[in-house]
């Protein structure tokens, strides 16, 4: 992992365009690029929803869901939490998130409002730039 690339802020719909990236990253990982937006982490925040198993989830942040890999430990379906994590394509091609960390903020309120806005600032401001240099 080369964490001299940022956790990107982002909502799941997102991730859809992102391709793997062609260079590889200072420590030889694989990373992915929206335009010329390179990340391997994602910076992501929604409603923890149960998977199939016992013990998988899924995170649903009104814009799709992703499946996440992490412990199970105290999790609960229906919390609103602040996943970090590689990005990463499965064998079967399908997108995960290999969670590095999570923060329980069902307490907090008005928090995904303040995440929808904080995410489209960050995009109008930084993200887009990047995501778009490359399309003109």
């Amino acid at each position: 992992m080369d964490y001299s690339l940022a956790a990107v802020k982002m909502f799941i719909s997102h991730l859809k365009p992102a391709k793997p990236a062609t260079e590889l990253t200072q420590n030889g990982g694989t990373a992915f690029a929206i335009g010329s937006l390179v990340f391997q982490r994602a910076w992501l925040q929604g409603v923890l929803v149960q998977g199939a198993d016992k013990g998988s989830f899924f995170l649903q942040d009104g814009t799709g869901s992703i499946p996440l890999q992490m412990g199970a430990e105290s999790w609960k379906p229906g919390m609103y939490v602040l996943v970090v994590g590689a990005y990463l394509i499965g064998a079967d091609g399908s997108p995960f998130v290999l969670v590095h960390k999570i923060v329980d903020l069902s307490s907090s309120p008005g928090r995904d409002k303040f995440w929808r806005l904080e995410v489209a600032e960050v995009h109008n401001l930084f993200y887009n730039k990047l995501i778009n240099a490359s399309t003109h």
